[in-house]
């Protein structure tokens, strides 16, 4: 992988590992070297290449004989939110948005831990430590900021977000169990295109989605959506009706 100027980065592969998205299948991972100085430079140039950040760690999946994982991302000039976004928006114009330095406090590890206790009871990321938090979703090179969203100054929703030049990454958003009618996950995403838009950066990247996981669905629902061929970003096809 080029860096800049003449400087290459190694690439290496993972061992397998359980995958975290089919669990009765096996994955490996490409990584860009972590301890390669050039690394925060070239993040924006991995990102286009559909590689994800989580920690301190830029990698894609490189399973053999499964091509599952397809990144996705959003154009943001040409985006425009269905019915079922402009309901949400309206759903949450109450919320105020904060930009905050991406750092633990008490306050977002335990909406973090209450999230997690809902979302994901029993898949290995229940019963957080402090420092699982702090390993992933930041790290010290990481151009990383966290979106607040306030209800009555209570925080109630938090997109972790890296900040480049050609557009924002929605590393991992996390919110309010209690408020799951609000679809926080999805205002946070509008809220990231809106972002870009006004500080224009060209796309909202979204990581992987998988066709037929439950959970990646929703990405579907952002139009127009574009997914890496392996070469090129395309445009993906709307869903049959």
């Amino acid at each position: 992988m080029g860096g800049s100027g003449q400087h290459s980065i190694r690439l290496f592969q993972s061992l397998e590992h359980a995958c975290g998205y089919w669990p009765e299948r096996l994955a490996r991972d490409l990584i860009i070297d972590p301890a390669d100085p050039h690394l925060p430079s070239v993040y924006g140039q991995a990102l286009a290449m559909g590689f994800r950040r989580s920690g301190g760690h830029v990698y894609r999946p490189y399973c053999g004989g499964c091509r599952a994982c397809i990144s996705v991302r959003i154009p943001v000039d040409r985006f425009e939110p269905g019915r079922s976004h402009k309901r949400c928006l309206a759903r949450n114009a109450d919320l105020e948005l904060r930009i905050a330095p991406a750092r633990r406090t008490d306050e977002n590890f335990a909406l973090y831990r209450r999230y997690l206790d809902t979302r994901h009871a029993g898949g290995g990321m229940d019963d957080p430590a402090p420092e699982n938090f702090d390993a992933f979703l930041a790290c010290r090179w990481s151009p990383t900021e966290f979106m607040e969203f306030r209800l009555g100054g209570e925080l109630v929703a938090l997109a972790v977000t890296d900040v480049l030049p050609q557009g924002l990454s929605a590393v991992y958003t996390f919110f309010e169990p209690a408020l799951a009618e609000r679809s926080l996950g999805t205002y946070a995403i509008l809220q990231q295109v809106a972002r870009a838009r006004r500080e224009q950066r060209g796309y909202v990247y979204l990581g992987f989605w998988l066709a037929g996981h439950p959970k990646m669905e929703y990405k579907r629902r952002f139009r127009p959506l574009e997914y890496l061929d392996g070469a090129h970003w395309r445009p993906m096809p709307d869903p049959a009706p």
